[in-house]
């Protein structure tokens, strides 16, 4: 006779609220059920982030509890409810005030359990932003970061790319220009709230694909520049395909609102017939015009005749 183990012999029901316990003591993040004014579930991280711990626990409390006001809270109960009719998810940053009285920013993100019944149960994750809110409060992070997608912005970019025009160090650098293709067709489509968080997740993909020495920049709108200090323009090239492949292959997903684009990729190392950071720039940008003539989805290299080498995408 065959022995039957625990879960085969409890109701599925009880297994499945099982397996959501253990998720939710072992889960690396804050993570909630809220259902109407009131936190359902709550995972051992969200207690020990609100000051909580063994002989207290946010489950079963108002959500009021964690919030600095009445005022904040309606707001926030407002914003979220008009997020989900709207398709989208709640995120933003949010000031919060823990069991002790101390207060903290935290980024909320909430999403409707079930998007065909908004006003019902939604699930919350809330991740501490204090440190990071203030670095990018100081008024050396704003000079030399994008607001937008936290990544640098073009007058850093051209600082640390003028470092290397004209030097006499012998190392190859390379510059990378990354233009998505169509892309207003997101925004008309979408809205420029999905946009921004379209962009925003691009450039933390883009981030990945990239040595820690590199430097990947939002320039304007839809266009990225990537700084590669010692990689001539073969691996260069390589790591150009990698990130073309890459934005082929992401989606946004965001709410209801599900999204793919392409890119473009221009290439160029630099030499000394190019000067200046305004020739390097302008050499990566026609490289990349060229990929986009060629119908999109490809890389195109720039080289010191002037003429433009093909990378099959």
């Amino acid at each position: 006779m065959q022995a039957t183990t625990p879960a085969a012999s409890e109701p599925a029901a009880d297994v499945i609220a099982a397996r959501m316990r253990a998720l939710l003591v072992r889960a690396p993040m804050a993570v909630a059920f809220v259902s109407g004014p009131g936190f359902e579930v709550v995972s051992e991280q969200f207690n020990h982030l609100f000051g909580h711990g063994d002989e207290t626990d946010l489950c079963g409390q108002t959500t009021r509890s964690v919030h600095v006001s009445d005022t904040a809270h309606a707001g926030v109960l407002e914003r979220q409810g008009a997020a989900f009719a709207a398709g989208r998810p709640l995120d933003e940053e949010i000031e919060y005030v823990r069991r002790d009285g101390s207060r903290f920013w935290g980024r909320l993100q909430a999403t409707p359990v079930h998007w065909d019944a908004p006003a019902g149960e939604a699930l919350w994750i809330v991740e501490d932003v204090t440190a990071a809110r203030q670095l990018r409060l100081q008024p050396t992070w704003t000079a030399k970061h994008d607001v937008l997608t936290e990544l640098a912005n073009r007058r850093e970019f051209e600082r640390r790319l003028a470092e290397h025009v004209g030097s006499r160090r012998h190392e190859p650098v390379s510059v990378l220009w990354v233009d998505v293709d169509r892309f207003t067709e997101v925004v008309h489509g979408m809205g420029t709230e999905v946009a921004d968080h379209f962009l925003y997740g691009l450039g933390q993909m883009l981030i990945t694909k990239v040595r820690a020495s590199d430097l990947v920049a939002r320039l304007e709108n839809d266009h990225f520049a990537v700084l590669l200090p010692d990689c001539d323009q073969h691996y260069a090239q390589i790591v150009a395909e990698k990130m073309r492949a890459s934005v082929a292959g992401y989606r946004l997903r965001w709410g209801l609102h599900r999204t793919r684009v392409k890119a473009s990729l221009g290439v160029v190392q630099l030499h000394p017939t190019l000067e200046t950071v305004d020739a390097v720039l302008g050499a990566g940008s026609l490289a990349c015009a060229e990929a986009k003539a060629a119908g999109g989805d490809c890389v195109r290299v720039f080289v010191s005749n002037g003429g433009f080498e093909e990378l099959a995408g």
